[in-house]
């Protein structure tokens, strides 16, 4: 039982890349047989290669809500669905959760920058960055040890990321649950994050980058999260078949927590969320203190003159 009241953020740290690594190994044993997961450890290392700027023919990561932590939260999350999901139905071949799971690794590779583009930062290609994931996975496909038919299946799970997330539509049964576990496990990752608010301070520079209009202050961004969450809520009920419910089953068996600890964590952010909102009475950045945002917004001007 959760009495002690178990917060998602304590199950293990998501920056840490061998804690990742071995929660998700963990989850993938038990399923499947452990020679199969040596692609995923593989395309790991490479993602954490490039996004430290260590690989060939790319930059380092320069966008810092889109980062590798984010991309880890994605795979954890995708890791636990996909285990929670096997409690209820069917589980999926041993391919199409290999290729799952390298769609996670892969799908916001479209935010790093080739060596020859110097300008600006990979958020300049936020409204494009899910084809240039795919972009990325068919330049690279071999250094995955990926056949030319896994990229097919990998480029559509990742398509199911896209802001429509209408591409999930015209896929087979396993395809489309892959594809919402997807997409449920990109949303889930960032907004389950003990920092999502501070972060999205983040979000709004990429966003004032790469153009995309409404979000002419900060504290703009702060205000339509609320109605991004009704709508994120709304699409992870039709589009992505509520397939957080199934978190349940992974807490509670594996971790005899009976509670969605994603949707907890989640649930709370946006209840505190709304209290900021309301409260006129105090600027919003006295409130939001897991991550400095004056050092932030220093770090974030002096670094773009440098870029």
């Amino acid at each position: 039982m959760n009495n002690g009241k178990i917060q998602l953020s304590m199950l293990l740290d998501s920056s840490s890349r061998e804690a990742v690594l071995e929660e998700v190994r963990k989850n993938w044993l038990f399923h499947y047989e452990e020679s199969l997961f040596s692609q995923v450890e593989n395309a790991f290392g490479l993602i954490c290669m490039l996004f430290d700027g260590n690989f060939s023919g790319y930059r380092k990561c320069n966008t810092e809500y889109h980062n590798l932590t984010h991309t880890f939260d994605a795979l954890l999350a995708v890791s636990r669905l996909m285990d929670g999901l096997f409690f209820v139905r069917e589980k999926f071949s041993p391919e199409l959760s290999l290729n799952l799971h390298l769609a996670a690794l892969l799908h916001d590779t479209g935010y790093i920058q080739e060596d020859w583009d110097r300008e600006g930062t990979g958020a300049k290609y936020t409204s494009v960055h899910v084809e240039r994931s795919n972009d990325f996975l068919r330049k690279n496909y071999k250094a995955f040890h990926l056949k030319e038919s896994d990229i097919e299946v990998i480029s559509q799970l990742i398509l199911c990321t896209g802001i429509k997330g209408d591409a999930i539509k015209n896929l087979s049964e396993d395809m489309a649950m892959a594809g919402a576990i997807l997409a449920t496990g990109d949303l889930l990752g960032q907004m389950s994050d003990r920092a999502y608010l501070e972060k999205l301070l983040f979000l709004y520079y990429e966003f004032k980058e790469a153009g995309i209009e409404g979000f002419n202050t900060t504290f703009d961004i702060l205000r339509k999260t609320l109605s991004f969450y009704e709508i994120t809520k709304e699409k992870l009920d039709s589009d992505f078949f509520s397939v957080y419910d199934d978190l349940v089953y992974h807490f509670k068996e594996r971790y005899n927590i009976p509670e969605n600890l994603y949707m907890v964590a989640i649930d709370n952010q946006i209840k505190y969320l709304v209290d900021i909102i309301e409260d006129e009475s105090t600027n919003f950045r006295n409130k939001l203190k897991r991550l400095d945002l004056e050092k932030i917004e220093l770090d974030y001007t002096i670094s773009r003159e440098y870029v």
